[in-house]
């Protein structure tokens, strides 16, 4: 069965970036008809935060992404002690006691001879005594023994990688106050939970070469690995410093329609064109991971923006009717309202002006110039009910009584009823104005 897990830190709010990864994980396995996991990697208790946990699920469940199982890393460290212990007993897990100032300077003296800053490995070179010393002046640090070979895998999509762990530091596994870290947590979770395929950012291509020999330490066989390209700005800029006004929650509180963030990032940087979906299963129905490629991937907000509007306009009744009642917009009148003001708001928040208009909460905007013409037309305004044919009646009435047309005619007729210049059309709003500012 197919396996897939999106596994977030609960160390702030999710971003594009980390939709994206959520994104592909869930289109594999439900297109495979298999399960999807969400686990929180919150294994740094100083920087982990439950309101961080809070809104990742509430991030997932706006965009609709249903999971399978739901666990955290931090109730799970016993089988992490007991995964170390067994890779120390097999010589594949080693203490370490350099001071990050000592390991920096090590780095800076092998660029200057032209080495790659690859740690040396001088700590299994320590004796027994030197060892206990150190241990008991300064605590240490385990790293993960690399077998110094080639590391080959075929990439769901970057295609056949190959990695040269002599190009590599031995990975810290455990930090010096006992932290247990994602590079070895995630190999055991992922054992565990018998993850089958993992989609994540091209810049863990190194990760997957240092974790792959882990898996095959621990006595496991590693996931099929898809690495993804990364997300850039418009003009190909990096997004990374943008990504904090990109968060999930900003793009929500924006009123930015979840299907059309949706679609959009399931077809960035693949073969096929976005294409607005209305729903879930029509992402999933069109989703292929063969399809996506390794260049950098533009995101253009503007493009996200454009892309919602269209969304929020091709909304049925239906979908729209919950937003509506919240609004307190009578049953009666929510269709033919919805119908009438569509096409003229570009976020859900826009909605409430438009009902703020039908009610009559709003100032009527007429020019001085125009004050003794609208006092003239609004004299030969019918009685209520109005409906669909009153605007096109009135205005004819209105032309024949004063010879005003075109946009002299109905601008300052348009802004006596409604308080604005543009706007839905007018035959199919005149029935739904109730307030007395619009009247008659």
């Amino acid at each position: 069965m197919i396996v897939t897990r999106f596994a977030p830190s609960p160390t702030g709010y999710l971003h594009v970036g980390n939709l994206r990864t959520a994104l592909l994980n869930w289109l594999v396995a439900r297109k495979a008809g298999g399960r999807f996991l969400l686990r929180l990697d919150d294994t740094d208790p100083e920087r982990s935060r439950e309101a961080f946990a809070e809104a990742i699920i509430e991030d997932l469940d706006w965009l609709g992404f249903d999971r399978d199982e739901t666990f955290r890393q931090s109730d799970r460290l016993a089988g992490y002690r007991e995964a170390a212990r067994a890779l120390e007993a097999s010589g594949r897990l080693y203490e370490c006691f350099e001071t990050p100032e000592e390991l920096e300077l090590k780095r800076r003296a092998q660029r200057a001879a032209g080495r790659p800053p690859v740690y040396d490995r001088a700590a299994l070179d320590l004796d027994d005594a030197t060892r206990a010393q150190l241990r008991a002046e300064r605590g240490g640090h385990w790293r993960f023994l690399l077998d110094r070979r080639r590391i080959d895998w075929s990439d769901g999509i970057l295609g056949a990688l190959s990695v040269d762990a002599e190009s590599l530091s031995d990975p810290v596994l455990i930090r010096g106050d006992g932290q247990v870290l994602y590079t070895l947590a995630s190999v055991v979770d992922d054992l565990e939970t018998e993850v089958s395929d993992v989609v994540r950012g091209s810049d863990h291509v190194t990760n997957t070469a240092a974790q792959i020999q882990i898996f095959e330490a621990l006595g496991g066989r590693a996931p099929r690995f898809s690495h993804h390209s990364l997300l850039t700005g418009p003009a190909g800029e990096a997004l990374s410093k943008r990504l904090g006004g990109l968060s999930l929650r900003d793009l929500r509180g924006a009123g930015i329609e979840p299907m059309a963030l949706i679609s959009l990032m399931a077809r960035l940087g693949s073969g096929d064109p976005v294409e607005l979906r209305s729903s879930l299963e029509e992402v999933v129905a069109g989703f292929e991971l063969a399809r996506f490629g390794a260049s950098p991937t533009r995101f253009d907000p503007a493009e996200l923006e454009a892309l919602s509007t269209r969304a929020l306009h091709q909304m049925g009744y239906g979908e729209i009717a919950p937003t509506l009642a919240t609004l307190g917009i009578p049953p009666d009148l929510a269709p033919d309202f919805w119908e009438a003001i569509r096409g003229n708001v570009a976020r859900r928040d826009e909605i409430a002006n438009w009902w703020a208009v039908c009610r009559g909460d709003f100032a009527p905007a007429v020019e001085e110039a125009d004050a003794a013409f609208v006092a003239e037309a609004l004299a030969l305004l019918p009685p209520r009910p109005w409906d669909g044919a009153t605007w096109a009646e009135w205005t004819g009435r209105v032309k024949a009584a004063t010879g005003r047309k075109g946009k002299s005619l109905f601008m300052p007729l348009r802004q006596a009823l409604t308080g604005r210049s543009s706007g839905p059309d007018m035959g199919a709003l005149m029935p739904l104005l109730r307030g007395p500012s619009s009247g008659g």
